[in-house]
């Protein structure tokens, strides 16, 4: 005899299975069923583990269509993320975790070289995102302000002064304070700093570099080179130094991808690091992690950010918070192998 389901498959007639039907195996509410396929509290751990599995022997799938149009909420948290940053990329990665923790999904929109903040943002809004977790924006402050009239806005690594937003960042000039300490340690008294260009960050940064050479007597060695958040960056400054009457014995950068550009730069002068030249970043990101970089560098303790980003937006949406928060972490210093005492 012919298997039903098989001529119903091949006559285009099979139908998708439905909440009823996992309901009907696990013999339970259909309400039940949807409160454990949407993470939301309740049901017991049993509970889940019997729904989830008939769910996956049958093949359900949430209609999140259907569901948004029954409850009036897309669950969404919108992320603006550079797309160039693997730091970001870490960022959202976490951030997919703390969300499914708590019953909501995101939508990304991506920063690039010709699509920028405003457009980011507008898609976000179009595909019904509730909350939007900023990586890093760049828009003057009181634009977000405007912004968080529409939808919530949390900042994430960026300080904000009086507008009124949520701001989850690490405290950015202590972050660097912690690398010239380190530096300053070994022996260290010519370090130059290539920062990250006009932004909130980048100032924060820069100042934090002043702050801790000024702090350790070395106010007349303070020595900033313009850059930005790209390896190309790095790599210019590190061919200013290269072309200068004599190398600095230390280099600080606005982050990891400026500092692996000031790597590659110096490998292929023949320079060696930390041998005649140390070298710091910030951020911690996948890439200072890789043996060939081994990087020293500052960690932001990306997961904590996510948690705390995420959290915020749930307050704010699900809690009734209206008070803006801000949360500054504590960054620390992580000594890998491109750094060590002056030669």
């Amino acid at each position: 005899m012919e298997d039903v389901g098989s001529a119903g498959h091949r006559n285009g007639t099979h139908k998708r299975p439905r909440l009823e039907d996992v309901a009907a195996r696990v013999g339970l509410s259909t309400a039940s069923v949807s409160l454990v396929l949407r993470g939301a509290p309740g049901p017991s751990e049993r509970t889940r583990q019997r729904v989830l599995k008939a769910a996956a022997d049958l093949g359900y799938q949430v209609d999140r269509t259907a569901s948004t149009l029954a409850s009036r909420r897309s669950r969404l948290l919108g992320v603006m993320v550079d797309i160039h940053s693997p730091f970001h990329a870490e960022l959202v990665e976490h951030l997919h975790t703390a969300a499914e923790e708590v019953g909501y999904d995101l939508v990304l929109s991506t920063l690039t070289r010709t699509r920028d903040e405003n457009t980011a943002v507008d898609t976000l809004l179009a595909f019904r995102s509730e909350a939007l977790i900023l990586l890093g924006p760049t828009a003057p402050a009181d634009m977000l302000a405007a912004l968080d009239n529409k939808a919530p806005v949390i900042a994430v690594g960026r300080r904000i002064t009086d507008a009124g937003l949520d701001v989850v960042r690490s405290a950015d000039d202590d972050g660097v304070g912690q690398v010239i300490d380190h530096l300053v340690g070994l022996g260290h008294r010519e370090i130059v700093h290539v920062d990250g260009g006009k932004g909130v960050i980048a100032t924060d940064r820069r100042r934090g570099y002043r702050s801790a050479m000024r702090r350790h007597g070395l106010g007349d060695h303070i020595r900033v080179l313009t850059g930005d958040h790209t390896e190309a960056a790095g790599e210019r400054a590190a061919r200013h130094l290269l072309d200068g009457d004599a190398l600095p014995t230390a280099v600080v950068t606005y982050n990891d991808q400026s500092a692996i550009g000031v790597l590659a730069a110096l490998a292929r002068a023949g320079v060696s690091v930390p041998g005649e030249i140390s070298v710091a970043g910030y951020d911690d990101d996948t890439l200072s992690r890789l043996s060939c970089f081994n990087l020293t560098t500052v960690s932001q303790n990306a997961e904590e950010q996510a948690r705390y980003a995420v959290s915020a937006a749930v307050e704010r949406l699900d809690q009734g918070r209206t008070e803006p928060r801000e949360v500054v972490l504590t960054p620390h210093l992580v000594v890998r192998g491109t750094t060590a005492e002056p030669a």
